[in-house]
């Protein structure tokens, strides 16, 4: 990690869970990371808990549904940083109704912050890479294992449906970028049962049912660190990551 020292990192959804998680990681890498959310309360609360860390935590509120919120969140830090080196995707919401008893409003809002919000963070954060010449940069989504498989649990299938997205998009710009003979990088990092407030609401029946230990946020940063930690010429793709009881 030592070749990040200094350098700035993005990361989305960053007030709680897996985000938090990841700004903890990379701040203790001295990496100037400015942490992005709709929640200031909480960014302000992570900012004070990392103060003694030997990067440095920025908070910027964002709503990632926002198309100008997150345009001006790039012009801030072009003109206060000079620009991204690396962006975390982590934004990422589900409205848990099945197919059958959801709303257009629930499809597109999670469209809205699974897939577009991903697309343009990607899109900005690669155009500032490029415009400063900057070869070496670092995308990653975090995206899901319900972006590799579609279970039973019908509260998930419309989110599953955004993380196959996500998949696809993944290899869309990995291609797009060796056009352009790009050395900048994408991954991703798929988890599954993670024990975030979110996850644990989904799967509590499943999770009692098997006595199962979930993953922790940190565990998922561990693999974010990993991608990031790989010499430049290794692209890593997609990392699946799920606990060692979780069947599917």
């Amino acid at each position: 990690m030592e070749r990040w020292a200094g350098r700035v990192a993005l990361v989305t959804g960053a007030s709680s869970g897996i985000g938090a998680a990841v700004c903890k990681r990379l701040v203790e890498a001295d990496m100037k990371v400015v942490a992005a959310a709709r929640n200031e309360e909480k960014l302000l609360a992570l900012q004070s808990k990392l103060a003694d860390s030997s990067g440095e935590l920025i908070t910027m509120k964002c709503d990632i549904t926002d198309d100008d919120e997150v345009l001006n969140v790039f012009s801030i830090i072009k003109k206060e940083f000079g620009g991204v080196d690396v962006c975390i995707n982590n934004a990422g919401m589900s409205h848990n109704r099945s197919l059958l008893e959801g709303s257009p409003e629930d499809w597109r809002e999670m469209l809205n912050i699974n897939v577009v919000g991903l697309s343009l963070c990607t899109r900005e954060a690669v155009s500032s890479m490029r415009e400063r010449n900057v070869n070496d940069g670092q995308i990653i989504h975090i995206n899901s294992m319900s972006g590799h498989r579609v279970i039973s649990n019908s509260a998930v299938h419309f989110y599953s449906a955004t993380k196959f997205a996500v998949r696809a998009l993944l290899e869309g710009m990995r291609l797009e970028l060796r056009d352009l003979k790009s050395h900048i990088r994408i991954a991703a990092v798929s988890p599954g049962l993670v024990e975030t407030e979110k996850s644990l609401r989904l799967y509590e029946d499943e999770v009692k049912k098997m006595n199962m230990k979930s993953l922790n946020a940190d565990d998922v940063a561990a693999s974010v660190i990993h991608v990031l930690s790989a010499p430049p010429h290794v692209q890593i793709h997609d990392i699946l990551i799920r606990p060692t009881d979780q069947v599917l």
